[in-house]
């Protein structure tokens, strides 16, 4: 199944004033895709970059599970509609590791050289979400365990790579957060039974390759 490089195509269904519906993104990633998802914590409307949560030093505002918590994620279609009928602006959260996939995310403008020379190198990626702060590259499900042998024989990782695996979680587009609007760099072709994914051990030995021959790696974020 040919993924999209390049450039981004209409997935969702639009309201009337141009946005996409996130009801209609939830259902398909649950429903077509059998990823589990529930809603996210909405930004504070007191201020964008704050998080309706209790913590008033969140770090991922309105990027994040919280009631419900992350154990509710479902493929449900009764339970998703409810959702988001009820809470319309909810960001949509996958939770990650299982048999949903998994992700490798790093700081978006190493991310955005990184993958620029992946594509000349002819490495076929996955679907790419963007965030302003981090990109998150799609894999197959992979084991706490697959990922340690996975980093045990490697030399060095960068810090700022972060891994999304079982008991993890990622806001999907086009979810809007306290850090701005969640995005495809990459999408999916539209009407897609499942997205084609590459294995970690690819990803991850490309962007640490890349970010190393390249010298782009950047400060955690």
């Amino acid at each position: 199944m040919r993924e999209i490089l390049g450039r981004r195509r209409r997935l969702l269904s639009r309201r009337k004033d141009g946005r996409p519906e996130l009801i209609s993104a939830a259902l398909t990633f649950a429903t077509q895709w059998q990823w589990p998802v529930l809603p996210g914590v909405a930004p504070d409307p007191r201020g964008r970059a704050r998080c309706g949560c209790p913590d008033q030093e969140c770090s991922v505002p309105g990027a994040h599970p919280f009631d419900p918590g992350l154990l509710a994620a479902t493929t449900d279609e009764r339970m998703v509609r409810w959702w988001w009928t009820n809470r319309p602006g909810a960001p949509v959260i996958l939770a990650t590791g299982g048999k949903a996939p998994c992700a490798v995310s790093l700081p978006a403008p190493a991310a955005a050289r990184a993958l620029d020379l992946l594509d000349r190198r002819g490495m076929r990626l996955g679907p790419v979400i963007a965030s302003p702060s981090r990109w998150a590259l799609l894999v197959r499900p992979y084991s706490l365990e697959q990922l340690g042998e996975l980093l045990y024989a490697k030399d060095t990782v960068p810090g700022s790579l972060r891994f999304h695996g079982e008991g993890g979680y990622l806001a999907l587009p086009p979810s809007e957060t306290g850090q701005g609007a969640v995005r495809w760099e990459r999408a999916p072709l539209p009407g897609s039974a499942s997205p084609w994914m590459p294995d970690v051990e690819a990803v991850v030995d490309a962007v640490v390759d890349a970010l190393t021959r390249t010298g782009v790696s950047a400060p955690e974020l």
